[in-house]
């Protein structure tokens, strides 16, 4: 797996330390301009090219009610999607990034529009998951065929020349999945983490706390034990697409922009099976989802907003692909003390 390069980002720095401007005035600006260029690798990086996967399934825990929205809504959003009429397509159009949908277990049949706004990737592995308060959510093989799938979308990115990579996804349930992995992976309690999700009521929330100690328990009884094991027996076909997303940016050397409450459980996931893939993520924002904060802490990562957002689809990440450009357009285009004829000293 590549490394960021260090000399790269010592580099960056010593320009952030000549451009004229008081040292820190930029805050967190200089910060993401020097990770960014250790990685791009460039002392002065291009701008981005961003490209977005949404991943979509469907979850066998929805018929337990953990959320407000029936299991057919995921095709429906797929279909919307491929239409343009998603928050993420006016900010995939606002902020020109690429945009596909890999459906990787969409449970109900939708039309495949010839004329759809983005591209889709049929690449379903089953009906959705099964129901993982009484089973595993998916078989081993399922489990590596979804990984793979996340994987080699990411690297064929990379080869086409994106330089920033985004995962989205859209799962009815998936939040009642990725909190059971959140919870297993950082031995935070149910309670901790389970939220609201899609807008469920304060019963619904009860109900879906005991679906997660259920899964939690049944799978602890099965000797669920590492990362893969726990991503098999609570996860999704999505989440596992994330994870292997996540996985092949970072063995390919591209950056890789965290959303939600979801993409950062499918994050963790993919640092516990290899803590190297961390170094190549950013988050970009704290969702109004319970667990996200903890969640991103596990991953030793500070969002670079927090807006209450809680609808997925990347639409967070999305939101801060202008913050990253700007970033690197301060980075490189502002003058030097020199060039511009300004005297060091008098920046106070």
């Amino acid at each position: 797996m590549p490394q960021p390069q260090a000399a790269l980002a010592q580099a960056a720095r010593e320009r952030q330390s000549q451009l004229t401007k008081p040292a820190g005035s930029l805050g967190r600006l200089e910060d993401l301009a020097i990770w960014l260029a250790a990685r791009l690798p460039s002392p002065t990086p291009m701008r981005l090219k961003p490209m977005l996967a949404i991943f979509a399934a469907d979850h066998g825990v929805a018929t337990e009610g953990v959320s407000a929205f029936p299991a057919e809504v995921t095709a429906q959003m797929v279909i919307n999607f491929l239409n343009g009429g998603a928050a993420i397509n006016v900010l995939a159009r606002q902020h020109q990034i690429s945009l596909a949908i890999i459906d990787v277990g969409v449970a109900n049949d939708y039309p495949n529009n010839s004329q759809s706004i983005a591209k889709l990737f049929r690449t379903p592995i089953a009906n959705g998951t099964a129901n993982l308060r009484h089973a595993p959510a998916m078989s081993e093989a399922q489990c590596q065929k979804a990984w793979q799938i996340g994987f080699s979308i990411a690297q064929e990115a990379a080869k086409a020349g994106k330089t920033l990579l985004i995962a989205g996804e859209m799962g009815i349930a998936n939040t009642t999945a990725a909190a059971a992995l959140i919870c297993a992976l950082t031995g935070h309690a149910a309670e901790d983490i389970v939220g609201l999700g899609t807008g469920i009521n304060p019963a619904s929330r009860a109900l879906k706390v005991q679906v997660v100690n259920d899964a939690i328990a049944r799978a602890t009884a099965s000797g669920a034990n590492s990362a893969q094991d726990w991503l098999r027996e609570v996860g999704g076909f999505e989440i596992a697409a994330l994870a292997g997303f996540y996985a092949g940016a970072a063995a390919a050397g591209v950056p890789a922009l965290l959303d939600g409450f979801i993409t950062t459980a499918a994050a963790l996931v993919a640092v516990k099976h290899d803590a190297a893939i961390g170094q190549w993520l950013i988050a970009s924002h704290a969702s109004q989802e319970q667990g996200h904060r903890l969640a991103l802490q596990a991953l030793e990562l500070e969002p670079l907003l927090d807006l209450g957002l809680r609808l997925g689809e990347a639409s967070g990440a999305a939101l801060c692909v202008p913050l990253l450009q700007s970033a690197l357009a301060l980075h490189g285009e502002m003058a030097t003390f020199a060039e511009a004829g300004v005297a060091a000293s008098n920046m106070e």
